[in-house]
């Protein structure tokens, strides 16, 4: 009787919400507790007591409870449910988590060490939604280029004008008709080439790879109250596979990669910042269509960390939360002390900025129970490669406010360890007799050219005069190194851009004295690419690398994190800060405050360039080539002990080639160069573009022709070049190159000469001395006739400037050919060219052929054979030119 009577009762609550018109959720919600009870009374299975859900809702059910039952559940921001057996993984999306912006962040956790496929690459970030369309769920990518007003009518309107991107449309599995919660396979979004690898494996390895599902799986999984940690583990083949070494067979390989989805922020008190241009900052940047009155639409803000001082009218406080670097527990432990103090130099910035300890450093345990891309983690990581050889600091960044949530730096080991090497290499082959000896990295960011630098000062620690290559003075000289390349990279994680101006900031007579650089600064901004600083000969060695963060880089921070009164005062608006901001910005014309980013560094600004050194970068290059020479000289006289072989030789001797021209093509930069600067008109400043001195320009060339062009600028011993023997070991990673055996002196020199002087005479530069004329007094600028001159008399010095017969060199041979090869082709192809450089080169051909005959006619039967074709050779060449190029104009 009373199973009847609880019967009645239910139809009769049903029949009541029929008749009423209740909603179908407030349905549930009310028939759910009797359901329970009901069956809690009378022991009937929940699907036998639910038949009147209908068959469809019924077999949901099921579906839904047979899942969430047999498998492991993990609870967190988005339920997942997996089974350890069958592998299979499914994911819980809410009613009200549709239609909410999430964060997915993809890092790949695993490489193959070569070829751009290395551990620890960030792959992608950005934000998506779940849409429900029928009985599919769309995983749509977010499009946040464009806002509005939300209060206007054309807010109506961006959705239809500017697509989202949806990038699966995922099945449903089943819903529960009870919460509504929809189940999704996982594998039909993340076992599929969800991060684009197919492409990316078919540009770095030039081979087609395609995914094996059957090699593929899921790894980790882990889900948090903010976060979903996902570990992907994908095999992929090729049948022909790819020229490949790290991999016992390269038909098949296997990537890891580690997706992160996780909650955006919300109502936490950050207040975007809005970005200014003389201050190097990353930005995020939208366009705004309510901004109809103004010449630009754009809003930019930068991306910085949300640090709230945790006592407001402190004028020095320690931060709320502080940011809070890991050191993953795969670093050497012989490094973890360099790192932390890299990390740390920056709080003397935000000492600037009103915080104290703003961050912090901690050591990853070794039996930690989350991973280094984990999104709650800060982390620099170490990773080992066959051919890497950089260094990167990514964020991950809250695409409405430039808020950065999260930070991860990657380390190639090669970046030392091709330091350690190269010392060791010359510590264990340098003579027992040689004297005492004294003492310059990229999207991707410190590079191959980085690790180069830094071991030319190994090289120089070894063989330049009065330094002892003793292991403690290598071990600072590492230490120094890394301390500044994690200085740097902490940088890029706190939001700066480069700043290739930085490095302007002492003279060059400055630069080894510890009592500046160890208070001031070696830079004024540690975001510049730092070459080693090799003091020159005959004085005594300083810093190698930075000490400190430079002015610069505090101004940078004060700019990104001082508080304002409007933070104090609780106001959300960005447009709030204005003034606040523009009187920190107003200090850019301060030299110390110079800034010069990637943008900025092509051949226009002397001053802005990566691998320089302090204010006069005349007198800088001048002293690392003649550092260059010195270690030449002790090169030549180096000996290797018994039973070693003479490879390392070659390596050195193409590691000081390489540094020394790198150093002259500086010089090269002041010829029609201009500083310049970011400014605004409120700025005192003599203008945004200011043209090298015409005398600088002069001893720029002067020493172009000292250090490159002259007689006497290369001087190697005949035992020195016989012994640039490559190696001869065949095996992976160590192949036998197929050119020469021999070392080609001549074209290697011939190689460097010819790219500094046809960077001298291309088009731009000399379209920029040109226009320059109408920038500068008359007698302030270096004019095309005067550079056409300069280079052709110190070139072709032997037959214009001596009066004497006097034998030309190989190598001046080499370097003349091409000098008048260029001068040919100016007037031969005038593409691209300014008609002045086309009638001069035609000038100053002239005037050679002149010369070279005069000298033919007075001294032709005194010249060595060699000499006597040469310039025969060229004078007919000038002739057919000028007879060609006559015929032409006819």
């Amino acid at each position: 009787m009373q199973h009847w009577i609880r019967k009645i009762a239910i139809y009769t609550i049903i029949l009541c919400i029929f008749f009423l018109n209740v909603d179908e959720a407030v349905a549930n919600q009310l028939v759910k507790p009797d359901i329970q009870q009901l069956n809690a009374l009378s022991g009937v299975e929940n699907l036998a007591s639910a038949d009147m859900m209908g068959t469809g809702r019924r077999e949901d059910y099921r579906r839904f409870r047979e899942i969430v039952t047999a498998k492991k559940k993990l609870e967190g921001l988005f339920n997942l449910y997996y089974s350890q057996e069958s592998g299979q993984v499914y994911w819980e999306i809410k009613p009200e988590q549709l239609n909410k912006n999430y964060l997915a962040t993809v890092t790949l956790e695993s490489g193959i060490g070569e070829s751009g496929i290395y551990s620890g690459l960030p792959l992608a970030d950005f934000l998506f939604y779940w849409r429900q369309v029928n009985n599919h769920l769309h995983f749509v990518v977010r499009n946040v280029k464009f806002r509005t007003d939300v209060t206007e009518p054309e807010q109506r309107s961006l959705a239809r004008s500017f697509s989202d991107s949806v990038l699966y449309a995922l099945e449903i599995e089943t819903i529960d008709p009870e919460s509504k919660n929809i189940l999704i396979n996982l594998d039909d979004l993340l076992m599929r080439d969800f991060p684009g690898l197919t492409s990316i494996l078919k540009y770095s390895l030039q081979s087609d790879y395609r995914l094996e599902t059957s090699k593929s799986y899921f790894g980790n999984l882990n889900s948090f109250p903010e976060n979903v940690e996902i570990d992907a583990i994908y095999g992929f083949s090729s049948a022909e596979g790819a020229d490949l070494i790290t991999l016992p067979d390269s038909r098949a390989l296997t990537l890891k990669v580690h997706y992160s989805f996780s909650q955006l922020p919300e109502n936490n008190g950050y207040i975007p910042r809005l970005a200014d241009d003389r201050v190097g900052y990353f930005i995020t940047a939208f366009q705004d269509f309510s901004k109809n009155n103004t010449p630009d639409t754009f809003v930019r803000y930068i991306n910085r960390w949300h640090l709230e001082p945790a006592d407001p009218h402190a004028p020095l406080s320690p931060p709320k939360q502080p940011i809070v670097f890991w050191i993953e527990n795969a670093v050497p432990l012989e490094y973890r002390d360099a790192i932390r103090e890299g990390v740390l130099m920056w709080n003397q910035a935000f000492k600037k900025a009103g915080f104290q300890n703003a961050i912090e450093v901690r050591q990853m345990p070794d039996d930690a129970d989350w991973q280094p891309a984990d999104i709650r983690y800060n982390t620099i990581r170490w990773f080992n490669s066959l051919d890497a050889g950089f260094a990167k600091g990514p964020i991950r960044v809250n695409p409405f406010t430039g808020e950065i949530l999260d930070a991860d730096i990657i380390i190639d080991a090669n970046m030392v360890r091709s330091i350690q090497q190269q010392y060791r290499a010359l510590k264990e082959t340098t003579n027992n007799s040689c004297q005492n000896f004294d003492l310059h990295s990229s999207e991707v960011c410190y590079s191959t050219e980085s690790a180069n630098q830094a071991a030319m000062g190994a090289l120089a620690l070894s063989l330049l005069p009065e330094t002892k290559p003793q292991p403690e003075i290598m071990q600072e000289y590492v230490h120094q190194y890394l301390r500044s390349l994690i200085a740097h990279e902490v940088g890029h994680t706190l939001g700066l851009r480069h700043n290739f101006q930085g490095s302007t900031m002492l003279s060059p007579q400055e630069l080894n004295n510890t009592e500046i650089t160890h208070t001031k600064g070696l830079a004024a901004s540690v975001m510049d690419y730092l070459p080693v600083n090799l003091a020159p000969p005959g004085v005594k060695q300083g810093d190698y690398f930075p000490w400190v963060v430079g002015p610069y880089d505090e101004w940078a921070i004060e700019y990104g994190y001082k508080p304002s009164p409007q933070t104090a005062m609780q106001s959300s608006i960005p447009e709030a800060e204005k003034e606040f901001l523009e009187q920190i910005a107003l200090a850019s014309p301060q030299p110390e405050l110079s800034y010069a980013t990637d943008e900025d560094i092509w051949d226009i600004n002397p001053l802005a360039n990566v691998w320089d050194m302090s204010s006069d970068v005349l007198v800088y290059s001048q002293w690392q080539m003649d550092n260059a020479r010195v270690i030449w000289q002790h090169l030549n006289e180096h000996h290797l002990t018994k039973g070693d072989g003479y490879g390392n030789t070659l390596v050195l001797f193409n590691r000081i080639l390489q540094y020394y021209f790198r150093n002259a093509r500086l010089l090269s930069k002041y010829i029609g160069g201009q500083s310049f600067q970011q400014l605004h008109l409120s700025d005192e400043h003599s203008g945004v573009f200011v043209p090298v001195p015409r005398l600088k320009q002069r001893q720029a060339l002067e020493k172009l022709q000292e250090y490159v062009f002259a007689e006497d600028a290369f001087n190697f011993s005949p035992q020195l070049l016989n012994q640039l023997a490559p190696p001869r070991w065949e095996h992976w990673g160590s192949a036998v190159r197929n050119s020469r055996l021999d070392y080609p002196i001549h074209e290697r020199i011939l190689q460097f000469q010819s790219r500094i002087l046809r960077s001298l005479l291309d088009s731009d530069r000399l379209h920029r001395l040109r226009d320059l004329e109408l920038k500068s007094q008359p007698d302030q600028v270096l004019t095309i006739p005067e550079l056409f001159d300069s280079l052709q008399t110190g070139i072709w010095t032997e037959i214009v400037a001596t009066q004497q017969p006097q034998p030309i060199s190989s190598i001046r041979r080499s370097l003349q050919r091409e000098h008048l090869n260029i001068m040919l082709e100016m007037l031969l192809d005038t593409k691209d060219l300014p008609e002045d450089a086309c009638t001069l080169a035609w000038y100053e051909l002239r005037q050679l052929q002149k010369a070279i005959n005069i000298k033919l006619r007075k001294f032709g039967k005194q010249l060595d054979i060699y000499t006597l074709a040469h310039l025969q050779f060229t004078s007919d060449r000038i002739t057919k030119a000028l007879n060609a190029q006559l015929l032409s104009r006819n």
